[in-house]
């Protein structure tokens, strides 16, 4: 990781990239060598549904580090191993599984791992 020796600071109104995803939306921050993927989805979203047809693969592929800020999630593995996320929590989930925006309040999170393919036409 790449260390700046002065301070950095970066909006979310800028991002280096945006990524739509159906009904949802990523944006991408570069800082100091690392990636941070801001994401917003809105109740209804589906990876399977929203993201499935731009990634060209059967279940998500991108492992995925952060921290929930409001919203539910739950998902499923390709094992069948279910999961469930909400505001507060951390996670780490590795590729291979399927995701849904649970309830009515958007989901939003930030991923430290998942921005180099998470919603990326491949």
């Amino acid at each position: 990781m790449e260390v700046s020796s002065h301070v950095q600071k970066r909006s979310l109104d800028s991002p280096d990239e945006r990524r739509p995803a159906g009904a949802g939306e990523g944006r991408v921050i570069n800082l100091s060598g690392m990636s941070f993927l801001h994401m917003t989805l809105q109740p209804g979203w589906k990876w399977s549904k929203d993201v499935k047809p731009l990634a060209k693969t059967d279940s998500c592929q991108a492992p995925h580090i952060g921290y929930v800020i409001s919203g539910r999630m739950r998902g499923v593995m390709d094992d069948g191993t279910e999961m469930e996320l909400g505001p507060g929590d951390f996670y780490s989930i590795p590729p291979g599984h399927d995701a849904w925006v649970e309830g009515e309040e958007p989901y939003v999170a930030i991923d430290v791992t998942a921005s180099e393919k998470w919603a990326k036409p491949s």
